[in-house]
């Protein structure tokens, strides 16, 4: 990051943040891309381009665009959210729900649902991943309905590893797509919103509007362009939350069998239980109403096996001895990955 080759990335473009900027876009299969500092920028730049007041769009309920955003798709971007149930499997909607939902053009004074937003992987739901072909599919029935598609993809690589697809395939059908680097690829901040290249054009006055224009940007699109570079180790960060998951359920908790790093803990007593993880030294969020735990790359094999240790059987106590002592890093969500 310090050696990066940086210029002004508000005045004529930043030429690292440039590279990093083609390189996702070459990824994703889009016509351009542009940086933003936060998924949560991302996304409402794409909505704001999106949306009119007036306007309602579609989203699987629990999607971050609806819940962990502080409601500026409302608020800012001037849309009226519609969560739809999952009719498709845990975070994932059918066609026909999208049908139904977008209905047909009412009086004047009614809502226009214009916007499906979808998100891959389906960070509430606990890591689930969507298809292609049923991506593909759902993205039809909107576009067929006269709606436009974003995509959150924050987690798109975590979804491209666990299906064995290159991320572009997982943009088939949308009109923009954000992707985040600082997930499970560990970059220190960063995200991208990628489209035709007029949108990006209004997308980088929208960027700047929001305060998220940035000068010497290329000491933050480095460290980007070498998070890239990790997304086939994501696989490592399935694996050992495949181990966590099977390790828990063998100690009596309830736990859904994960598809990407995202394991979810049902229990009777969330903050109860949370306070009980803090206690023991092992990271982890509510979600959901679930205790959420996510593996990355600051984890190794022996951090899963002490964090099994220090959590211990569900109907017992946590363990607070030798494994919590071993001063391993445990399962949680640091930077929210």
């Amino acid at each position: 990051m310090a050696a990066a080759e940086v210029g002004d990335d508000v005045l004529d473009h930043d030429p690292t943040m440039r590279r990093l900027e083609e390189r996702v876009a070459d990824l994703l299969g889009a016509a351009a891309a542009l940086w933003t500092p936060s998924g949560s920028m991302a996304n409402l730049i794409a909505l704001m381009s999106h949306l009119s007041r007036g306007d309602a769009f579609l989203a699987p309920a629990g999607a971050h665009v609806l819940d962990n955003e502080l409601g500026t798709a409302g608020w800012l971007a001037g849309g009226m959210p519609r969560p739809l149930e999952h009719d498709g499997g845990p975070g994932k909607i059918s066609p026909d729900a999208v049908r139904r939902a977008a209905g047909t053009p009412g009086p004047y004074y009614a809502l226009r649902t214009t916007l499906l937003c979808l998100e891959n992987t389906h960070n509430a739901a606990g890591g689930t991943v969507t298809a292609p072909e049923e991506q593909v599919a759902v993205a039809a029935a909107a576009r067929a309905a006269g709606l436009r598609v974003h995509l959150d993809g924050a987690r798109i690589w975590h979804a491209a590893v666990a299906l064995g697809v290159p991320p572009g395939a997982l943009t088939v059908g949308t009109d923009t797509v954000q992707v985040c680097l600082s997930k499970g690829l560990g970059a220190p901040v960063g995200s991208l919103v990628a489209g035709t290249a007029e949108f990006v054009e209004d997308a980088r006055r929208l960027r700047k509007m929001l305060g998220g224009g940035v000068r010497q940007g290329g000491v933050l699109a480095a460290a980007g362009l070498v998070a890239l570079e990790r997304i086939d180790r994501l696989a490592e960060d399935h694996e050992r939350a495949r181990v966590l998951a099977s390790g828990l359920r063998e100690r009596g908790w309830q736990v859904t069998p994960p598809q990407t790093n995202i394991v979810l803990v049902a229990v009777a007593d969330l903050e109860g239980t949370l306070r009980r993880f803090t206690a023991a030294r092992v990271a982890a969020a509510p979600m959901a109403g679930k205790v959420r735990l996510t593996t990355h790359a600051d984890l190794g094999d022996a951090d899963i096996a002490a964090a099994l240790e220090r959590i211990g059987a569900a109907d017992g106590g946590l363990r607070t001895g030798a494994g919590a002592a071993s001063g391993h890093r445990a399962p949680g969500r640091p930077a929210g990955r």
